[in-house]
């Protein structure tokens, strides 16, 4: 009659080693799904980053395109309502009738600083075209085009004020002739730990004339009516 051989079991030694090797891999398999998850998660904030950016450079580019040529009608030389500066530009136009209510405004584009960081903000108000200065903003709406912002550059191509056709224009930091719209305006913005965008270059309304009742072409220079 044949003896049955008893069932071999595990050793406690084998067993730890099968322990070790099943916790090896659920860690392994965590840290990989946690890796996926993230960038998953990046992926989406990196699409959210780039369709907001898109989003404010054609709201922008809209609005620059088609500046409004509103004068300060008893101000002296009869000043456009634009002034360009390195990190600041105001200028008239229209607010798209999906945002508010109709009508030309005054706005201010800038950053609103925050220690090292900032948000890129446009405040607007609405102009009084009989004063003789330009309105200020210190009640102005205010809306929040873009959040964790380093640094807003701000550039304009044309010439000097006075100058001739046959100058040359260049770029600079700054806007100073009251009665011209620049030929071009750059629009430079690098977030705070993330690539710059790319720059915005808007060629304004080239029309110097417009909204000047008495308009000098020798001068190049809107006067006073009557």
């Amino acid at each position: 009659m044949a003896r049955s051989v008893p069932a071999r079991g595990f050793t406690l030694v084998e067993l730890t080693v099968a322990l070790a090797l099943m916790a090896l891999l659920a860690t392994v398999l965590f840290g990989a799904l946690s890796l996926a998850a993230r960038s998953w998660d990046a992926g989406e904030g990196k699409v959210d980053e780039v369709a907001g950016m898109r989003q404010v450079e054609s709201y922008l580019r809209e609005q620059l395109t088609a500046l409004y040529p509103q004068r300060l009608r008893k101000a002296v030389e009869v000043p456009l309502l634009f002034a360009g500066e390195r990190e600041e530009l105001r200028y008239a136009a229209a607010l798209p009738a999906r945002v508010a209510e109709g009508g030309v405004y005054y706005f201010r584009l800038a950053l609103a600083r925050n220690g090292d960081k900032a948000q890129l903000v446009q405040e607007r108000v609405i102009p009084d075209t009989a004063a003789a200065a330009e309105p200020g903003f210190a009640s102005a709406q205010q809306s929040i085009l873009a959040e964790g912002i380093a640094e807003l550059k701000l550039s304009y191509f044309g010439r000097d004020p006075n100058a001739s056709e046959a100058d040359a224009p260049t770029w600079r930091d700054r806007w100073d002739d009251r009665n011209q719209l620049p030929l071009l305006v750059r629009i430079e913005v690098k977030p705070v730990n993330r690539e710059p965008w790319p720059p915005l270059v808007v060629e304004p309304r080239r029309s110097p004339e417009a909204g000047c009742q008495a308009w000098d072409a020798t001068a190049n220079r809107c006067r006073a009516a009557g």
